[in-house]
């Protein structure tokens, strides 16, 4: 059976950008459907840090409890241990916000949150298991997409297109829209390792190269970073991996030698923005706009802030009219200035990340003056915290 629905707004992608703008647009009274490709959420090793300004616009949202409900786990202060000299890198102490810390949640747990909050309102509708094929064009605008759902064909007609269905979206490839990046200098490997009662580690271990490890609870997930480009999955790859664990660690490289090939998953690191983020009709945000490194977990919020400024800059004039071009170049205008920062930021990070020295020898420049300098972890602190533009609610 085919499917027509008119909405005000449809949202390609139902992570943390189109969850968050679909429950903002919902709670302004307009009519938002948001399409998924997934049944659910539930897939692993997605980002999961959610920062200290996404809490607080939670609270202002009136979901800071449910939030707080759910399994989670928080950080004040973001260490590193240098060939096991603790430093801190980041202090969120003294940030201006209700919660102070940085929250480890399970992607799935906090977009299951949004999805339950949205809907709520009568005018938020989330299409599960649906891919979206193409755009329709009516006299050179985008006014909805075409795709295939659990019962069949389906199209949506919006007065505006959203895409934010991530850095390899092919909605945006429809609508002719083409990055533009610079090489990045790492990769990462994601994998899980198991956890003992007794166990612990430091959150990011560095001088040998960079473990990053997240406690589940019941495992650690961990985050290696490598050289782009020097993993392909074979045996002598792996146990080139587990040798620099051992160094970086004797524990972990224990804990990783029952590891094989199938059990490492890798991320190809791109940096990478749209020139333009929109063509009329459709918008392009979060990572569809940008693609980031995961360092410091920045673009869920990034990709969150993006959210919010979009419905407050295009929220009143989906209620009046479809958005115009000129409308659409308001948010990429606002939007654009952190982007760039935050890019320039992660570009400079990567030779210190990818650095490797022997025990004893001189840290970093960086590493000495966070070390040497304390405040600085605060400014540190509120830029991975907050960000370079926080966003107000509207």
């Amino acid at each position: 059976m085919d499917t027509r629905i008119d909405t005000d707004c449809l949202i390609a992608g139902g992570g943390p950008a189109g969850l968050m703008l679909g429950l903002l647009l919902a709670r302004r009274g307009l009519d938002v459907t948001v399409v998924e490709k997934h049944a659910d959420f539930l897939r692993d090793f997605r980002g999961d840090t959610i920062h200290p300004s996404t809490q607080e616009l939670l609270g202002d949202l009136g979901l800071l409890d449910e939030f707080l409900a759910r399994p989670h786990a928080d950080m004040s202060r973001v260490t590193l241990s240098w060939h096991g000299t603790e430093l801190t890198m980041a202090d969120f102490s003294h940030l201006p916000t209700s919660r102070k810390v940085m929250t480890f949640m399970p992607q799935w747990d906090f977009l299951d949150l949004l999805a339950a909050a949205g809907e709520r309102f009568p005018g938020f509708r989330l299409l599960r298991s649906t891919h979206i094929d193409d755009v329709v064009r009516e006299a050179g605008r985008i006014v909805g997409v075409t795709g295939a759902g659990p019962d069949g064909a389906v199209e949506v007609r919006a007065r505006l297109v959203v895409d934010a269905s991530g850095r390899d979206s092919e909605l945006r490839r429809a609508a002719g829209l083409t990055p533009v990046g610079v090489a990045a200098a790492m990769d990462v490997l994601w994998f899980r390792l198991p956890k003992r009662a007794d166990d612990h580690h430091p959150f990011i271990q560095a001088g040998a190269g960079m473990v990053i490890t997240i406690d589940r609870t019941d495992f650690f997930q961990i985050a290696h970073v490598i050289p782009a480009g020097t993993w392909t999955g074979s045996a002598d790859d792996l146990r080139r991996m587990k040798d620099r664990l051992g160094r970086i660690s004797t524990r972990l490289g224990q804990a990783a030698a029952d590891l094989v090939p199938e059990d490492v998953h890798l991320l190809r690191v791109r940096l990478e923005r749209l020139r333009r983020w929109y063509v009329d009709g459709l918008l392009c945000i979060g990572d569809s706009a940008h693609a980031m490194s995961p360092a410091g977990g920045v673009g869920i919020n990034l990709a969150i802030q993006d959210a919010v400024a979009t419905a407050r800059i295009l929220g009143p004039v989906l209620a009046r009219r479809s958005p115009r071009p000129a409308d659409l170049r308001r948010v990429q205008r606002r939007r654009t200035w952190p982007v760039l920062v935050t890019q320039a930021v992660q570009r400079r990070l990567q030779g210190p990340v990818l650095s490797s020295s022997e025990p004893g020898a001189p840290l970093p420049l960086a590493l000495r003056m966070l070390r040497d300098h304390p405040s600085l972890t605060r400014i540190t602190g509120r830029f991975v915290g907050i960000g370079a533009r926080p966003e107000p609610l509207g």
